[in-house]
Protein backbone atom coordinates (compact mmCIF):
# COMPACT_ATOMS: atom_id res chain seq x y z
CA UNK A 1 0.00 0.00 0.00
CA UNK A 2 1.64 3.23 -1.15
CA UNK A 3 1.90 6.23 1.14
CA UNK A 4 -0.59 8.99 0.40
CA UNK A 5 -0.70 12.68 1.16
CA UNK A 6 -2.45 13.46 4.43
CA UNK A 7 -3.34 16.67 6.17
CA UNK A 8 -3.86 16.96 9.93
CA UNK A 9 -4.87 20.63 10.05
CA UNK A 10 -8.18 19.92 11.76
CA UNK A 11 -6.53 17.67 14.29
CA UNK A 12 -3.82 20.25 14.98
CA UNK A 13 -6.41 22.97 15.68
CA UNK A 14 -8.27 20.66 18.05
CA UNK A 15 -5.03 19.65 19.76
CA UNK A 16 -4.32 23.24 20.73
CA UNK A 17 -7.81 23.70 22.15
CA UNK A 18 -7.79 20.33 23.90
CA UNK A 19 -4.51 20.94 25.72
CA UNK A 20 -5.80 24.32 26.92
CA UNK A 21 -8.83 22.72 28.56
CA UNK A 22 -8.00 19.06 29.24
CA UNK A 23 -4.88 17.94 31.15
CA UNK A 24 -2.92 15.87 28.66
CA UNK A 25 -5.33 16.78 25.88
CA UNK A 26 -7.24 13.50 26.26
CA UNK A 27 -9.19 11.59 28.88
CA UNK A 28 -7.12 8.42 28.55
CA UNK A 29 -3.32 8.55 28.78
CA UNK A 30 -2.99 5.81 26.15
CA UNK A 31 -4.81 8.07 23.68
CA UNK A 32 -2.60 11.09 24.33
CA UNK A 33 -0.48 12.94 21.77
CA UNK A 34 2.70 11.70 23.46
CA UNK A 35 1.79 8.14 22.50
CA UNK A 36 1.69 8.88 18.76
CA UNK A 37 3.90 10.41 16.08
CA UNK A 38 3.64 14.10 15.29
CA UNK A 39 2.24 13.04 11.89
CA UNK A 40 -0.84 11.22 13.10
CA UNK A 41 -4.60 11.72 13.38
CA UNK A 42 -5.30 13.56 16.61
CA UNK A 43 -9.07 13.09 16.68
CA UNK A 44 -11.38 10.47 15.21
CA UNK A 45 -14.69 11.58 13.75
CA UNK A 46 -16.34 8.25 13.04
CA UNK A 47 -15.88 4.51 12.83
CA UNK A 48 -17.58 1.60 11.14
CA UNK A 49 -16.42 -1.97 11.55
CA UNK A 50 -12.61 -1.85 11.56
CA UNK A 51 -12.39 1.45 9.69
CA UNK A 52 -12.18 4.93 11.17
CA UNK A 53 -12.15 8.45 9.71
CA UNK A 54 -10.38 11.35 11.39
CA UNK A 55 -11.55 14.96 11.56
CA UNK A 56 -9.56 15.79 8.42
CA UNK A 57 -11.28 13.08 6.39
CA UNK A 58 -8.37 10.62 6.36
CA UNK A 59 -9.50 7.00 6.63
CA UNK A 60 -7.68 4.09 8.25
CA UNK A 61 -7.90 0.40 8.99
CA UNK A 62 -7.79 0.49 12.78
CA UNK A 63 -6.20 -2.01 15.15
CA UNK A 64 -6.34 -0.28 18.53
CA UNK A 65 -10.08 -0.99 18.64
CA UNK A 66 -10.74 1.43 21.46
CA UNK A 67 -7.83 0.14 23.56
CA UNK A 68 -9.21 -3.38 23.03
CA UNK A 69 -12.72 -2.41 24.14
CA UNK A 70 -14.31 -3.02 20.72
CA UNK A 71 -14.33 -6.72 19.87
CA UNK A 72 -17.07 -6.87 17.26
CA UNK A 73 -16.36 -3.64 15.40
CA UNK A 74 -17.25 0.04 15.61
CA UNK A 75 -20.97 0.86 15.39
CA UNK A 76 -21.79 -2.85 15.16
CA UNK A 77 -25.46 -2.93 14.01
CA UNK A 78 -26.96 -5.51 16.44
CA UNK A 79 -25.40 -3.66 19.37
CA UNK A 80 -26.46 -0.23 18.13
CA UNK A 81 -30.02 -1.43 17.55
CA UNK A 82 -30.26 -2.78 21.08
CA UNK A 83 -28.91 0.48 22.49
CA UNK A 84 -31.34 2.60 20.45
CA UNK A 85 -34.33 0.55 21.60
CA UNK A 86 -33.31 0.78 25.23
CA UNK A 87 -32.65 4.53 25.11
CA UNK A 88 -36.26 5.09 24.10
CA UNK A 89 -37.22 3.70 27.53
CA UNK A 90 -34.83 5.83 29.57
CA UNK A 91 -31.35 5.04 30.81
CA UNK A 92 -31.17 5.67 34.57
CA UNK A 93 -33.86 5.38 37.25
CA UNK A 94 -34.36 5.70 41.01
CA UNK A 95 -34.73 1.94 41.41
CA UNK A 96 -33.05 -0.92 39.51
CA UNK A 97 -34.25 -1.72 36.00
CA UNK A 98 -35.33 -5.17 34.91
CA UNK A 99 -32.50 -5.29 32.38
CA UNK A 100 -29.98 -5.47 35.25
CA UNK A 101 -31.24 -8.95 36.12
CA UNK A 102 -31.20 -9.98 32.45
CA UNK A 103 -27.65 -8.74 31.99
CA UNK A 104 -26.45 -10.54 35.14
CA UNK A 105 -28.15 -13.73 33.97
CA UNK A 106 -26.45 -13.60 30.55
CA UNK A 107 -23.08 -12.88 32.11
CA UNK A 108 -23.25 -15.72 34.64
CA UNK A 109 -24.28 -18.12 31.88
CA UNK A 110 -21.08 -17.25 30.00
CA UNK A 111 -18.76 -17.29 33.03
CA UNK A 112 -19.65 -20.54 34.78
CA UNK A 113 -17.11 -20.15 37.60
CA UNK A 114 -18.82 -17.05 38.99
CA UNK A 115 -21.80 -17.19 41.37
CA UNK A 116 -22.60 -13.49 41.47
CA UNK A 117 -21.73 -10.36 39.49
CA UNK A 118 -21.86 -6.62 40.07
CA UNK A 119 -21.53 -4.16 37.21
CA UNK A 120 -19.77 -0.81 37.09
CA UNK A 121 -18.31 1.50 34.47
CA UNK A 122 -14.58 0.84 34.16
CA UNK A 123 -11.94 -1.72 34.91
CA UNK A 124 -10.32 0.31 37.67
CA UNK A 125 -13.49 0.31 39.76
CA UNK A 126 -13.85 -3.45 39.33
CA UNK A 127 -10.28 -4.36 40.27
CA UNK A 128 -10.21 -1.94 43.19
CA UNK A 129 -13.48 -3.36 44.48
CA UNK A 130 -11.95 -6.84 44.26
CA UNK A 131 -8.94 -5.65 46.27
CA UNK A 132 -11.16 -4.12 48.96
CA UNK A 133 -13.27 -7.26 49.11
CA UNK A 134 -10.19 -9.45 49.47
CA UNK A 135 -8.85 -7.33 52.31
CA UNK A 136 -12.19 -7.44 54.11
CA UNK A 137 -12.59 -11.19 53.66
CA UNK A 138 -9.07 -12.05 54.83
CA UNK A 139 -8.44 -9.30 57.38
CA UNK A 140 -5.07 -8.65 55.71
CA UNK A 141 -3.64 -5.48 54.17
CA UNK A 142 -1.06 -6.44 51.53
CA UNK A 143 -1.83 -7.04 47.85
CA UNK A 144 0.58 -8.78 45.44
CA UNK A 145 0.23 -7.84 41.80
CA UNK A 146 2.00 -9.26 38.76
CA UNK A 147 4.83 -6.86 37.93
CA UNK A 148 4.96 -8.11 34.32
CA UNK A 149 1.44 -6.89 33.58
CA UNK A 150 1.31 -3.18 32.81
CA UNK A 151 -1.97 -1.89 34.21
CA UNK A 152 -4.58 -2.83 36.79
CA UNK A 153 -6.21 0.36 38.05
CA UNK A 154 -6.06 4.14 38.24
CA UNK A 155 -6.38 3.84 42.03
CA UNK A 156 -3.57 4.33 44.53
CA UNK A 157 -3.01 0.66 45.35
CA UNK A 158 -1.69 0.12 41.81
CA UNK A 159 -0.47 3.51 40.55
CA UNK A 160 1.68 3.73 43.66
CA UNK A 161 3.79 0.90 42.23
CA UNK A 162 4.58 2.81 39.02
CA UNK A 163 6.99 5.65 38.26
CA UNK A 164 3.97 7.94 38.00
CA UNK A 165 3.24 7.77 41.74
CA UNK A 166 3.22 11.48 42.60
CA UNK A 167 0.51 12.28 45.15
CA UNK A 168 0.33 8.77 46.59
CA UNK A 169 1.49 8.40 50.22
CA UNK A 170 4.47 6.14 50.79
CA UNK A 171 2.42 4.20 53.33
CA UNK A 172 -0.06 3.30 50.60
CA UNK A 173 2.68 2.40 48.12
CA UNK A 174 4.15 -0.05 50.62
CA UNK A 175 0.91 -2.06 50.73
CA UNK A 176 1.35 -3.46 47.20
CA UNK A 177 4.02 -6.02 46.35
CA UNK A 178 5.20 -7.41 43.01
CA UNK A 179 5.84 -10.88 41.60
CA UNK A 180 6.80 -12.33 38.20
CA UNK A 181 4.47 -14.07 35.76
CA UNK A 182 5.06 -17.82 35.28
CA UNK A 183 7.35 -17.73 38.33
CA UNK A 184 5.72 -19.59 41.21
CA UNK A 185 8.78 -19.16 43.40
CA UNK A 186 8.49 -15.37 43.29
CA UNK A 187 5.00 -15.68 44.77
CA UNK A 188 6.14 -18.23 47.34
CA UNK A 189 8.92 -15.86 48.38
CA UNK A 190 6.40 -13.09 49.04
CA UNK A 191 4.35 -15.34 51.30
CA UNK A 192 7.54 -16.30 53.15
CA UNK A 193 8.60 -12.67 53.57
CA UNK A 194 5.12 -11.51 54.63
CA UNK A 195 3.52 -14.44 56.49
CA UNK A 196 -0.20 -14.05 57.11
CA UNK A 197 -0.25 -10.53 55.63
CA UNK A 198 -1.13 -10.93 51.93
CA UNK A 199 -4.84 -10.65 51.18
CA UNK A 200 -4.79 -11.42 47.46
CA UNK A 201 -2.74 -12.17 44.37
CA UNK A 202 -3.94 -10.29 41.27
CA UNK A 203 -2.79 -10.93 37.71
CA UNK A 204 -3.98 -11.29 34.16
CA UNK A 205 -4.36 -14.99 33.26
CA UNK A 206 -2.24 -14.32 30.15
CA UNK A 207 -0.73 -11.34 28.40
CA UNK A 208 2.20 -11.78 26.02
CA UNK A 209 3.46 -15.17 27.08
CA UNK A 210 0.91 -17.86 27.83
CA UNK A 211 0.90 -19.42 31.30
CA UNK A 212 3.33 -22.34 31.33
CA UNK A 213 2.20 -25.86 32.09
CA UNK A 214 -0.11 -25.81 35.11
CA UNK A 215 1.09 -22.43 36.39
CA UNK A 216 -2.34 -20.99 37.10
CA UNK A 217 -3.59 -24.11 38.88
CA UNK A 218 -0.42 -24.36 40.94
CA UNK A 219 -0.69 -20.68 41.76
CA UNK A 220 -4.25 -21.14 42.94
CA UNK A 221 -3.24 -24.05 45.19
CA UNK A 222 -0.43 -21.99 46.71
CA UNK A 223 -2.69 -18.99 47.28
CA UNK A 224 -5.33 -21.16 48.95
CA UNK A 225 -2.75 -22.81 51.18
CA UNK A 226 -1.68 -19.37 52.35
CA UNK A 227 -5.22 -18.24 53.13
CA UNK A 228 -5.24 -15.54 50.44
CA UNK A 229 -7.52 -14.98 47.43
CA UNK A 230 -6.80 -15.28 43.70
CA UNK A 231 -8.08 -12.39 41.56
CA UNK A 232 -7.95 -12.64 37.76
CA UNK A 233 -8.02 -9.43 35.74
CA UNK A 234 -9.85 -10.47 32.55
CA UNK A 235 -10.30 -7.00 31.11
CA UNK A 236 -8.38 -8.01 28.00
CA UNK A 237 -8.54 -11.81 27.97
CA UNK A 238 -12.29 -11.91 28.56
CA UNK A 239 -14.10 -12.03 25.20
CA UNK A 240 -10.82 -12.53 23.33
CA UNK A 241 -9.27 -15.74 24.65
CA UNK A 242 -12.70 -17.30 25.33
CA UNK A 243 -16.26 -16.00 25.65
CA UNK A 244 -16.21 -17.28 29.23
CA UNK A 245 -12.85 -15.68 29.89
CA UNK A 246 -9.38 -17.16 29.88
CA UNK A 247 -10.30 -18.85 33.15
CA UNK A 248 -12.64 -21.10 31.17
CA UNK A 249 -9.98 -21.80 28.56
CA UNK A 250 -7.37 -22.70 31.18
CA UNK A 251 -9.79 -24.57 33.45
CA UNK A 252 -9.36 -22.47 36.57
CA UNK A 253 -11.94 -20.90 38.88
CA UNK A 254 -10.62 -17.77 40.61
CA UNK A 255 -12.07 -16.44 43.82
CA UNK A 256 -12.80 -13.14 42.08
CA UNK A 257 -12.48 -11.95 38.47
CA UNK A 258 -12.87 -8.64 36.69
CA UNK A 259 -14.22 -8.12 33.17
CA UNK A 260 -14.73 -5.08 30.97
CA UNK A 261 -13.57 -3.60 27.66
CA UNK A 262 -15.13 -5.89 25.01
CA UNK A 263 -18.03 -6.79 27.33
CA UNK A 264 -20.06 -3.87 25.93
CA UNK A 265 -18.30 -3.58 22.54
CA UNK A 266 -17.13 -0.09 23.43
CA UNK A 267 -20.03 0.94 25.65
CA UNK A 268 -18.99 1.58 29.23
CA UNK A 269 -19.61 -1.51 31.33
CA UNK A 270 -17.34 -3.61 33.50
CA UNK A 271 -17.97 -6.39 35.98
CA UNK A 272 -16.73 -7.85 39.24
CA UNK A 273 -17.66 -11.51 39.57
CA UNK A 274 -16.86 -14.23 42.03
CA UNK A 275 -17.74 -16.65 44.79
CA UNK A 276 -21.08 -16.12 46.49
CA UNK A 277 -19.67 -16.02 50.03
CA UNK A 278 -17.27 -13.25 49.04
CA UNK A 279 -19.63 -11.21 46.90
CA UNK A 280 -22.35 -11.30 49.56
CA UNK A 281 -20.05 -9.38 51.90
CA UNK A 282 -21.02 -6.39 49.79
CA UNK A 283 -24.73 -7.19 49.96
CA UNK A 284 -27.49 -6.39 52.42
CA UNK A 285 -28.48 -9.87 53.57
CA UNK A 286 -25.42 -11.30 55.35
CA UNK A 287 -25.42 -10.44 59.06
CA UNK A 288 -22.42 -12.09 60.72
CA UNK A 289 -19.59 -9.98 59.25
CA UNK A 290 -18.93 -6.25 58.77
CA UNK A 291 -20.40 -4.78 55.59
CA UNK A 292 -18.11 -4.06 52.64
CA UNK A 293 -18.80 -0.95 50.57
CA UNK A 294 -18.32 -2.93 47.39
CA UNK A 295 -19.55 -0.95 44.38
CA UNK A 296 -22.13 1.81 44.30
CA UNK A 297 -22.10 3.89 41.13
CA UNK A 298 -24.78 6.26 39.87
CA UNK A 299 -24.13 5.26 36.27
CA UNK A 300 -22.96 1.68 36.78
CA UNK A 301 -26.26 0.18 35.64
CA UNK A 302 -27.16 2.53 32.81
CA UNK A 303 -29.67 0.52 30.85
CA UNK A 304 -28.33 1.26 27.37
CA UNK A 305 -24.85 0.00 28.33
CA UNK A 306 -26.41 -3.19 29.65
CA UNK A 307 -28.41 -3.53 26.45
CA UNK A 308 -25.11 -3.25 24.56
CA UNK A 309 -23.56 -5.95 26.74
CA UNK A 310 -26.52 -8.30 26.32
CA UNK A 311 -26.43 -7.87 22.55
CA UNK A 312 -22.67 -8.35 22.53
CA UNK A 313 -22.82 -11.49 24.66
CA UNK A 314 -25.54 -12.88 22.38
CA UNK A 315 -23.24 -12.50 19.35
CA UNK A 316 -20.41 -14.24 21.22
CA UNK A 317 -22.81 -17.02 22.23
CA UNK A 318 -24.35 -17.58 18.80
CA UNK A 319 -21.48 -16.84 16.40
CA UNK A 320 -17.85 -18.03 16.13
CA UNK A 321 -16.35 -14.73 17.26
CA UNK A 322 -13.46 -16.20 19.25
CA UNK A 323 -12.45 -18.58 16.44
CA UNK A 324 -12.64 -15.74 13.92
CA UNK A 325 -10.46 -13.42 16.00
CA UNK A 326 -7.86 -16.15 16.33
CA UNK A 327 -7.95 -16.96 12.61
CA UNK A 328 -7.58 -13.35 11.48
CA UNK A 329 -4.90 -12.67 14.08
CA UNK A 330 -2.88 -15.64 12.87
CA UNK A 331 -3.25 -14.52 9.26
CA UNK A 332 -2.11 -11.02 10.17
CA UNK A 333 0.90 -12.29 12.11
CA UNK A 334 1.90 -14.68 9.34
CA UNK A 335 1.69 -11.94 6.71
CA UNK A 336 3.63 -9.35 8.70
CA UNK A 337 6.22 -11.94 9.77
CA UNK A 338 6.83 -12.75 6.10
CA UNK A 339 7.36 -9.06 5.34
CA UNK A 340 9.71 -8.70 8.31
CA UNK A 341 11.72 -11.66 7.02
CA UNK A 342 11.84 -10.27 3.48
CA UNK A 343 13.33 -7.01 4.77
CA UNK A 344 15.83 -8.87 6.94
CA UNK A 345 14.41 -7.33 10.12
CA UNK A 346 13.78 -10.45 12.19
CA UNK A 347 16.06 -9.21 14.96
CA UNK A 348 14.55 -5.73 14.99
CA UNK A 349 10.77 -6.13 14.66
CA UNK A 350 8.78 -8.85 16.38
CA UNK A 351 5.06 -9.60 16.39
CA UNK A 352 4.12 -10.98 19.79
CA UNK A 353 1.10 -12.01 21.83
CA UNK A 354 -2.10 -13.98 21.49
CA UNK A 355 -3.54 -13.99 17.94
CA UNK A 356 -6.59 -12.03 19.12
CA UNK A 357 -4.43 -9.47 20.91
CA UNK A 358 -1.17 -8.95 19.04
CA UNK A 359 1.39 -6.22 19.59
CA UNK A 360 4.83 -5.50 18.17
CA UNK A 361 8.29 -4.89 19.57
CA UNK A 362 10.70 -2.48 17.87
CA UNK A 363 14.47 -2.65 18.41
CA UNK A 364 17.26 -0.35 17.28
CA UNK A 365 20.69 -1.05 15.76
CA UNK A 366 21.91 -2.35 19.12
CA UNK A 367 18.87 -4.62 19.49
CA UNK A 368 17.54 -2.47 22.32
CA UNK A 369 13.84 -1.54 22.65
CA UNK A 370 13.36 1.80 20.93
CA UNK A 371 10.54 4.32 21.22
CA UNK A 372 12.00 6.20 18.26
CA UNK A 373 11.76 3.16 15.97
CA UNK A 374 8.31 2.33 17.33
CA UNK A 375 7.20 5.86 16.49
CA UNK A 376 8.73 5.61 13.02
CA UNK A 377 6.91 2.35 12.30
CA UNK A 378 3.64 3.85 13.49
CA UNK A 379 4.26 7.02 11.46
CA UNK A 380 4.88 5.03 8.28
CA UNK A 381 1.89 2.70 8.68
CA UNK A 382 -0.34 5.73 9.31
CA UNK A 383 1.01 7.25 6.07
CA UNK A 384 -0.23 4.09 4.34
CA UNK A 385 -3.72 4.11 5.85
CA UNK A 386 -3.28 1.82 8.86
CA UNK A 387 -3.69 3.05 12.44
CA UNK A 388 -1.95 0.35 14.45
CA UNK A 389 -0.67 1.23 17.92
CA UNK A 390 -1.19 -2.51 18.39
CA UNK A 391 -2.40 -5.29 16.11
CA UNK A 392 -5.69 -6.11 17.83
CA UNK A 393 -8.21 -7.56 15.39
CA UNK A 394 -11.99 -7.40 15.59
CA UNK A 395 -14.87 -9.48 14.22
CA UNK A 396 -15.06 -7.05 11.29
CA UNK A 397 -11.44 -7.27 10.11
CA UNK A 398 -11.84 -9.07 6.79
CA UNK A 399 -9.29 -10.76 4.54
CA UNK A 400 -8.89 -7.62 2.40
CA UNK A 401 -8.17 -5.53 5.51
CA UNK A 402 -5.48 -8.00 6.56
CA UNK A 403 -3.92 -7.99 3.08
CA UNK A 404 -3.89 -4.17 2.92
CA UNK A 405 -2.33 -4.04 6.39
CA UNK A 406 0.44 -6.44 5.41
CA UNK A 407 1.08 -4.29 2.34
CA UNK A 408 1.27 -1.17 4.54
CA UNK A 409 3.78 -2.86 6.84
CA UNK A 410 5.81 -3.86 3.78
CA UNK A 411 6.25 -0.21 2.82
CA UNK A 412 6.78 0.95 6.40
CA UNK A 413 9.42 -1.69 7.10
CA UNK A 414 11.32 -0.63 4.00
CA UNK A 415 11.69 2.79 5.66
CA UNK A 416 12.59 1.07 8.96
CA UNK A 417 15.44 -0.79 7.25
CA UNK A 418 16.80 2.44 5.80
CA UNK A 419 16.60 4.10 9.22
CA UNK A 420 18.69 1.32 10.74
CA UNK A 421 21.41 2.09 8.20
CA UNK A 422 21.23 5.87 8.14
CA UNK A 423 19.76 6.85 11.51
CA UNK A 424 16.16 6.97 12.66
CA UNK A 425 15.99 10.75 13.12
CA UNK A 426 16.56 11.28 9.43
CA UNK A 427 13.19 9.62 8.80
CA UNK A 428 11.13 10.35 11.92
CA UNK A 429 9.26 13.65 11.79
CA UNK A 430 9.41 15.31 15.21
CA UNK A 431 9.96 13.70 18.61
CA UNK A 432 9.51 9.99 19.42
CA UNK A 433 6.53 8.84 21.44
CA UNK A 434 6.94 8.24 25.17
CA UNK A 435 5.99 5.56 27.65
CA UNK A 436 2.91 6.34 29.77
CA UNK A 437 4.36 5.58 33.20
CA UNK A 438 7.22 8.07 33.43
CA UNK A 439 8.09 10.29 36.36
CA UNK A 440 8.77 13.45 34.33
CA UNK A 441 7.61 14.74 30.97
CA UNK A 442 10.38 14.91 28.39
CA UNK A 443 8.22 16.68 25.84
CA UNK A 444 5.66 19.43 25.96
CA UNK A 445 3.24 19.62 23.03
CA UNK A 446 5.78 17.99 20.74
CA UNK A 447 8.81 20.06 21.78
CA UNK A 448 11.72 18.86 23.96
CA UNK A 449 11.77 20.06 27.54
CA UNK A 450 15.13 21.78 27.25
CA UNK A 451 15.18 22.99 30.84
CA UNK A 452 14.54 19.51 32.17
CA UNK A 453 17.30 18.05 30.00
CA UNK A 454 19.73 20.75 31.08
CA UNK A 455 19.01 20.12 34.74
CA UNK A 456 20.14 16.54 34.30
CA UNK A 457 23.42 17.58 32.75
Amino acid sequence: MAAFIQTFEGSDRLRRRAHDMIPGGAHTYAKGDDQYPVLSPGFIASGSGCHVTDVDGNTYIEYGMGNRAVGLGHAYPPVLNAVRQQLELGCNFTRPARIEVECATRFLELVPGADMVKFCKDGSDATSAAVRLARAATGRDLIARCADHPFFSTDDWFIGTTDMNAGIPQAVQALTLGFRFNDLESVRDLFTQHPGQIAAIILEPARGPEPTDAYLRQLQVLVQEQGALLILDEMITGFRWHSGGAQTLYGITPDLSCFGKALGNGFALSALAGRRDLMELGGIEQTDKPRVFLLSTTHGAETHAMAAAIATMKVYRDEPVIAYLEKQGKALKQGVDQVIDRHGLNQHVRIVGHPACLSYATLDQNLQPSQAFRTLLLQETIRRGVLAPSLVVSYTHEADDIARTVDAFDGALGVYAQALERGVHGFLVGRPSAIVFRRFNEYSRGEPRRAAKASRG
